[in-house]
């Protein structure tokens, strides 16, 4: 470091001709920072100290060189670190709760002999499971009905906790109408490609479909948030999302891993196409939230009259 000035050879960096707005002199980061990126490219140059800041001078016959080198690392890094907008918090632990509450209560009914409707447990399990002979028939209800259902408290337990969480985060980034909502179609979508995979005897029960729809969701949206001068970074939403698919998605002597993969990809699938203002901070005051929030139970009612239709 040296306070001289440039000599009849150098020629001194003007900051302004390479970022406008930046000033005659930098700072000591900015000057630290350019002259890395000059070291790196191996251009020679200087650090002079001012009453005013910093300057950089490089021999006259490199002045060209050394403005491409520096303007280029600004041009590449010129939104990084990201800048995400804040997003806003939105308390719905007491809707998310609220839902699994609904789904362990609804466990419990159809446990009784005879339960609601004055139907047997063995009577919800064979109208309601994801049952891939009837899925192909047309009996498209079984991929949400399906969703609802579970082979016992500790695979209910297990739904509700990770799928809580999980809910949890979604919600709070998109709104609680859309993101209940979100979450079905992406169980039914998950159901229904596993339908096409599988044998015609295969049969599945479980709201797991939907948990990995919504971690498929969430990278998702991670993903399209990250900036593109992120370059192979903005995909580690995706790679986060599949080591969990990996690790609770993959164990168990029953699990159904088609089911788990499948709804992982729809919803990434999902996620990938949905538009901005759904997806945005803005989500949970659009008029049609509260619209997706009324049609997710709407339409599991549904799914399950068609269900039960054939005993009544």
């Amino acid at each position: 470091m040296t306070t001289e000035s440039p000599s009849e050879d150098e020629y001194e960096i003007v900051p302004t001709d390479i970022l406008p707005g930046c000033g005659h002199a930098l700072s000591a980061g900015q000057a630290r920072t350019w002259t890395l990126v000059l070291e790196a490219r191996q251009v020679p140059h200087r650090l002079l100290r001012r009453e005013w800041g910093w300057a950089i001078c490089v021999p006259a016959e490199c002045r060209q060189r050394a403005e491409y080198e520096i303007r280029t690392y600004e041009e590449k890094n010129r939104n990084w670190p990201p800048v995400t907008a804040p997003q806003q918090s939105r308390d719905n632990i007491r809707e998310t709760l609220c839902v699994l509450l609904l789904l362990a209560i609804f466990h419990n009914l159809i446990l009784l002999d005879p339960g609601p409707l004055g139907l047997r447990t063995a009577q919800w399990y064979e109208q309601g499971a994801a049952h891939v002979a009837a899925i192909r028939d047309g009996e498209w209800w079984r991929l949400l009905t399906a969703l609802t259902l579970h082979t016992g408290w500790r695979h209910l337990a297990g739904n509700l906790a990770i799928g809580g969480l999980f809910a949890a985060r979604l919600c709070a980034q998109v709104g609680t109408g859309w993101g209940w909502a979100l979450i079905l179609v992406s169980g039914a979508a998950g159901n229904f490609l596993n339908a096409l995979m599988q044998t015609g005897n295969h049969r599945a029960v479980g709201a797991s479909t939907a948990v990995f729809g919504c971690i498929g969701l969430l990278c998702a949206l991670a993903t399209r948030q990250r900036h593109r001068a992120q370059n192979w970074r903005r995909f580690l939403p995706l790679a986060a999302g599949a080591a969990l698919l990996a690790m609770l998605g993959a164990g168990g002597e029953n699990t159904d891993l088609g089911a788990h993969l499948f709804g992982f990809l729809a919803g990434i699938g999902i996620g990938a196409i949905l538009p901005k203002a759904i997806s945005g901070d803005q989500a949970a005051h659009l008029p049609f939230s509260t619209a997706a929030g009324l049609a997710a139970p709407t339409l599991l009612i549904l799914a399950w009259t068609l269900a039960l239709r054939p005993i009544f």
